[in-house]
């Protein structure tokens, strides 16, 4: 299974170098959040990718296996792993020039609620967290689960600093539109 290993490296790879290629063109940007909470989301999300990707640090406990080492967990990390990113790309496409790293509102910024945001209102984070989530799979070790749930917490946090946002910016049509659509999982939360 390791060849499988391969895949799940090959497609955060490819993941990320999209998400770079396309954060090259975005609107200026003409509102954003204060450092402070930047940096305190950002370590929360960005410990959690530490945790999954570094093996080079020994966890002890958090390094024990709790999934088989099996082709059906092994297959299914890889295809969640592959279906988030995909996810995370056609969210950003969708996304266009309105996109940024940090909370932010940019000028002429446009209310997008099609295509993933139809589905979620948060369909970036919840492409990254789905190919976390198989990557925790394809691994089955402790940690990897442990690693989901902190940039969960991350993300979570900074999608919070997003709706107020968007509440102050497009004030109604955003209510409704939170109303319909869920932040994370559809239909759930």
């Amino acid at each position: 299974m390791a060849d499988l290993g391969n895949w799940i490296y090959g497609a955060w790879i490819g993941g990320l170098a999209f998400w770079a290629l396309a954060s090259i063109a975005s609107k200026r940007t003409v509102r954003t959040q204060s450092k402070a909470s930047e940096l305190g989301q950002g370590a929360l999300a960005g410990s959690g990718f530490v945790l999954l990707f570094n093996r080079q640090i020994a966890l002890g406990p958090l390094d024990w296996r709790v999934l088989p080492d099996v082709a059906l967990f092994a297959y299914a990390g890889v295809i969640l792993t592959i279906a988030g990113l995909v996810f995370m790309a056609w969210s950003r496409v969708a996304l266009g020039r309105n996109w940024s790293a940090s909370v932010t509102i940019k000028q002429d910024h446009a209310l997008v609620s099609s295509g993933p945001y139809a589905i979620v209102r948060h369909p970036l984070y919840a492409g990254v967290l789905l190919a976390m989530l198989g990557t925790a799979i394809f691994f089955g070790q402790i940690r990897g689960f442990i690693a989901v749930g902190l940039t969960l917490g991350g993300w979570w946090l900074k999608s919070r600093t997003e709706e107020e946002f968007m509440m102050e910016q497009f004030g109604a049509s955003y209510q409704r539109y939170r109303e319909r659509v869920r932040a994370l999982i559809p239909y759930v939360l």
